[in-house]
């Protein structure tokens, strides 16, 4: 087993019907910062959902406004940026996050407040990840909060840092699979490899994911030494 070994986006996300919310980030072959998230759906509720970009942030909005059900959980800001931080979630701790950096504290203290959310027996983790930029270069965190138990008496903590490489990303999802309950994520974040062409990537997480309960996503090439990128977005609902 080699498990340094970093496949490609769609051997790992291919056949699986539901991986739930998910975050990808890592470096580019020429060392771009790249970040994607994408959203998944079982529920009316949650596939009546598109990605909105505004200025150099991205939220989730409803496609039918007069068919929300419970906004609770599905309408936040996903990505959002502070300084020399970029800052993407799977929900309204991306405010969380950020109000915690302009206060001082670091990626890990900010989410001290928060756990999964409340919609046992599935108990969704929460899942974030803060880019962080500085001298030309960047590294990164991703973090997963989720229940200790199945009866979501409690929270377990898990923070991961990265230094960027070349090539290489890590991939963190909400869900194993589909089930009832919904199987909750496993682990470290899973390695994968990075192309360097935003085209590729684009369509190989969104041609990956399953046809039925896919939703919207977001990939975003940043130059780390201008911060300037480039971004690709695709909505199911058009």
């Amino acid at each position: 087993m080699d498990i340094y070994k970093a496949p490609a986006i769609e051997e790992i996300i291919t056949g699986n019907p539901y991986v739930g919310r998910g975050i990808i980030t890592g470096a580019s072959p020429s060392g771009k910062a790249v970040t994607a998230y994408f959203i998944m759906g079982r529920s009316a509720n949650s596939r009546n959902r598109i990605f909105a970009v505004k200025g150099d942030e991205v939220f989730t909005e409803p496609f039918d406004a007069s068919k929300v059900e419970d906004p609770s959980l599905i309408i936040y800001a996903a990505i959002r940026s502070l300084n020399n931080t970029l800052v993407v979630t799977n929900g309204n701790q991306t405010d969380t996050i950020i109000d915690g950096l302009k206060e001082g504290k670091s990626f890990s203290e900010a989410l001290k407040s928060r756990c999964f959310e409340p919609d046992g027996p599935n108990w969704t983790p929460r899942i974030s990840s803060a880019v962080t930029f500085e001298k030309g270069s960047f590294s990164y965190e991703m973090s997963i909060l989720k229940s200790i138990d199945a009866a979501g008496s409690d929270c377990a903590r898990f923070t991961f840092s990265y230094p960027s490489l070349k090539g290489l990303g890590h991939f963190i999802h909400t869900y194993v699979t589909d089930g009832n309950p919904i199987p909750t994520f496993q682990g470290e974040p899973e390695r994968l490899s990075i192309p360097e062409d935003i085209d590729a990537f684009t369509n190989s997480i969104w041609n990956g994911l399953d046809e039925n309960n896919k939703i919207s996503l977001y990939v975003r090439y940043t130059d780390p030494a201008t911060g300037k990128y480039t971004c690709r977005l695709i909505n199911k609902n058009k």
